[in-house]
């Protein structure tokens, strides 16, 4: 999960999961908020690495840069301590800012780092991954026919990016497939547009948000009272807040959208080891809908900043939330910038819901759940919308019994 920290720290995408985004920080105070206390270095372990590095500058069987081998040292050490925290080289690091924009050249998937492998998150709509028919659980196998393992999930991420218009080929595997499946992409600029709006019937609106990047509570506000100039709209009787598929993105918007439809109450909180770590969100008076009913649509493939609004309106018995079990990351990364241009993404905080718990490996659990059905897309023909609705007809006192 990624989040805005005080003073040069900005906002912050990951993409959930091993997703795409930034967030500066003062590198010295965030360095300086993680001392543990040791007035030394392990000297022992430092002249390990010391002996290391001077072996295989001597006797590797082809010479190697210093600069490489250093910076292949760090990517290793920082890569090892969970599956988000991540060594950033200058390129990398340039990837991640463009990123931030929603604006960027690759085939559009979102990928988590999970029990050694490289697992697709979700595909994000309309982009090549998504037309190709990648779906939310696959495992990436290979790129451009090099094997991907959690060991090198760092620089198979890197690879999914490239120029518009150039070619990469995914072999991937899926649980209900009993062969690998290949896909041949051709890159394309990614432009995500987070939020559709749109009337189900009178009084009832069904609002997608893709992922969660910096405009996103602008956009959500903008779809609804754009929406609310249509015949019917005026009144909403009631709201689908479609989140599946969503892989996350950034704290900030995910806070800013919960609060959109809480009057009161807590919609987030996270603990670290700094004191910019530990954090907690109070939702402040108004209501975009004025109380309305709300159901939530959720699936495997919701995660980080999906969770956490899920999370925030179920706790706070503001919405139904219906579908799947959904993916589990429930951790923030702190993009911290370092010398030539170069950052690291460290997981620094872990948050939790409104009553406590804690969404990392565990996930959101449904009110309603809708097993196989749960969907992946917000089509007319889905089942989970149907449910939707029909939990919105029927009023308050039946969504009380769910909930």
């Amino acid at each position: 999960m990624n989040r805005r920290t005080p003073r040069f720290r900005s906002l912050l995408i990951f993409l959930l999961g091993a997703g795409a985004g930034v967030a500066g920080a003062v590198g010295g105070s965030v360095l300086a908020a993680g001392e543990t206390g040791r007035d030394t270095l392990p000297w022992d372990d430092v002249r390990l690495l010391t002996e290391v590095l001077d072996r295989v500058r001597q006797e590797y069987v082809e010479p190697v840069d210093d600069r490489r081998l250093l910076e292949s040292a760090v990517r290793g050490m920082v890569t090892s301590l969970d599956p988000h925290s991540q060594f950033l080289d200058a390129g990398e690091y340039e990837e991640m800012l463009i990123g931030t924009s929603g604006n960027y050249s690759g085939v559009g998937i979102e990928v988590n780092l999970r029990d050694g492998k490289v697992l697709v998150v979700a595909p994000i709509e309309g982009t090549p991954a998504d037309a190709a028919g990648i779906r939310s659980g696959d495992v990436i196998v290979s790129i451009d026919g090099v094997a991907v393992s959690g060991d090198n999930g760092t620089s198979a991420i890197n690879r999914l990016r490239g120029r518009a218009g150039t070619r990469v080929k995914l072999t991937v595997s899926r649980a209900d497939a009993p062969e690998l499946l290949h896909f041949d992409l051709v890159r394309s600029n990614v432009q995500v547009h987070s939020v559709r709006a749109r009337l189900l019937e009178p009084g009832i609106v069904y609002l997608r948000i893709s992922q969660f990047s910096e405009t996103t509570g602008v956009d959500l506000r903008t779809a609804l009272v754009d929406l609310r100039r249509e015949p019917g709209a005026a009144a909403v009787k009631g709201l689908v807040l479609d989140l599946r598929n969503n892989p996350g993105g950034v704290l900030d918007a995910a806070v800013e959208v919960s609060d959109d439809f809480l009057d009161a109450g807590v919609i987030v909180t996270a603990s670290g080891r700094g004191p910019d770590a530990n954090f907690r969100h109070e939702a402040r008076a108004g209501d975009l809908v004025d109380g309305a009913p709300i159901v939530v649509l959720v699936n495997g493939g919701s995660a980080s900043a999906a969770e956490i609004v899920a999370g925030a309106l179920q706790d706070n018995h503001r919405a139904t939330i219906i579908g799947s079990r959904t993916f589990g990351k429930g951790s923030v990364q702190t993009v911290m910038p370092l010398s030539h241009g170069r950052a690291i993404k460290l997981t620094t905080s872990r948050y939790f819901t409104p009553s406590g718990a804690s969404i990392n490996g565990a996930g959101i659990a449904p009110d309603v759940d809708l097993g196989a059905q749960a969907g992946t897309s917000g089509a007319d023909a889905d089942q989970a919308l149907k449910r939707a609705v029909e939990l919105l007809e029927a009023g308050p006192a039946l969504q009380s019994q769910v909930q």
